[in-house]
């Protein structure tokens, strides 16, 4: 099965959210940048809807897999919550083409705070987004 393409990490990296994130008013303008990038992610083809491609800790429905084409990870990931699939982008911007050592080296704290974001989501979404970003280094680690 062919992973449906994305724009995040390509043509969308995680410096040009960081850009965008930093030129926004408050906190509800970010909240509505996440909205609009999650509106720019595939759907994920029924296909990869299964159970054991759900990320668990995640109080909505994630589901993320990956393709590994020589040592470079290519991801895939839907929600069925609005809010959840623009949190979904931000963390393919960071992870999207990369190699394992690139996934495991990336300042993914570093990289939210910039954003500023963890601090005004839910604790539920904010577990549900670290539990994405584990899953996707444990995919790194075990690959």
């Amino acid at each position: 099965m062919t992973l449906p393409h994305h724009p995040f990490g390509t043509e969308i990296t995680a410096d040009d959210i960081v850009a965008q994130m930093q030129t926004a008013k408050g906190w509800e303008d970010r909240y509505r940048t996440v909205i609009q990038l999650g509106k720019k992610l595939p759907v994920l083809p029924d296909e990869f809807k299964l159970a054991d491609l759900t990320v668990s800790g995640c109080e909505s429905l994630v589901w993320l897999t990956h393709d590994n084409q020589n040592g470079v990870f290519h991801f895939a990931a839907d929600s069925d919550a609005r809010i959840v699939r623009g949190l979904i982008t931000l963390v393919l911007a960071a992870y999207e083409g990369k190699t394992a050592d690139a996934i495991l080296a990336f300042d993914i704290d570093g990289y939210f705070d910039h954003l500023g974001l963890i601090e005004h989501l839910s604790p539920s979404r904010g577990n549900g987004l670290k539990a994405i970003v584990e899953q996707i280094k444990v995919t790194a680690t075990n690959t």
